[in-house]
């Protein structure tokens, strides 16, 4: 377990990209950081503003062990080191791998969340994924690239639920996506919606169905750094109103009027 009274590393959430959602934690963190390693092909630049006295390194160009050897050197000499992450670091951030290695070499560490992109995407559109009557689930996923998906974890293993669904990492591959998710049970004309750099003031939103999936991000350029979202959720022509405000349910706060 991490000694958290020698931490000197902070795994920080960057949030979705806008710098003002980042947390109040993650920025005062930022703000007294000495040496900041940033994931430079994802997270906004700009957040570099709350640190400005630092030595920042982008590991966009770095290995792991060439990341760890920073870390290292740094806490040998003292020095306070915010790694970075876009997003929350605890989705598709790799940070366990880090972890084991400062585990190894005695260097303690925390982590503070972020939000992560689907979240700054349901903003941008105004959205609740869990909607009473339409989806009481958000399956967070990713297809098959370089990193594999263990196979009980398949695009078409989750449609199957008609959950909501938020799509990782397969921008890349949107017209391949939408054959497996009307394989897996999802209707073709099931609601989804492409967005592009969420929150970041080049964002783009698109608003389609599955079917349309393919022609739409190739009519507005789009091939990565965006998230696909699935579900009735994202267009609902109905849903349930939650019984936590209804009149006649009684909580520990209020009693049902009769």
């Amino acid at each position: 377990m991490t000694d958290k009274a020698r931490t000197t590393v902070h795994f920080v959430g960057a949030g979705p990209g806008a710098p003002d959602l980042i947390t109040v934690r993650g920025a005062e963190l930022l703000k007294r950081a000495q040496v900041v390693i940033y994931a430079g092909s994802l997270v906004n630049p700009a957040l570099l503003e709350y640190c400005p006295a630092a030595k920042v390194y982008n590991s966009a160009t770095l290995t792991l062990g060439e990341i760890v050897a920073i870390v290292e050197a740094a806490s040998r000499a003292g020095l306070e080191v915010v790694r970075l992450h876009t997003g929350d670091p605890s989705v598709y951030g790799a940070i366990r791998e880090q972890m084991d290695e400062l585990d190894k070499l005695g260097i303690g560490y925390d982590t503070c969340p972020g939000v992560t992109a689907c979240f700054g995407a349901a903003a941008s559109l105004d959205l609740e994924y869990t909607l009473p009557g339409v989806s009481q689930s958000l399956v967070i996923t990713r297809m098959a690239g370089r990193t594999e998906v263990p196979p009980l974890e398949s695009v078409e293993s989750f449609a199957a639920h008609q959950a909501s669904m938020a799509i990782y990492l397969s921008a890349s591959a949107v017209d391949k996506l939408a054959e497996r998710l009307i394989a897996g049970g999802y209707s073709p004309e099931t609601p989804a919606a492409i967005v592009y750099k969420a929150t970041w003031p080049d964002e783009k939103k698109i608003v389609c169905t599955i079917s349309r999936l393919a022609d739409a991000a190739r009519e507005n350029h789009i091939t990565k750094t965006a998230l696909i979202l699935v579900g009735d959720a994202i267009e609902p022509s109905r849903y349930e109103k939650s019984r936590l405000y209804a009149a006649d349910f009684s909580t520990e706060f209020r009693k049902a009027s009769e």
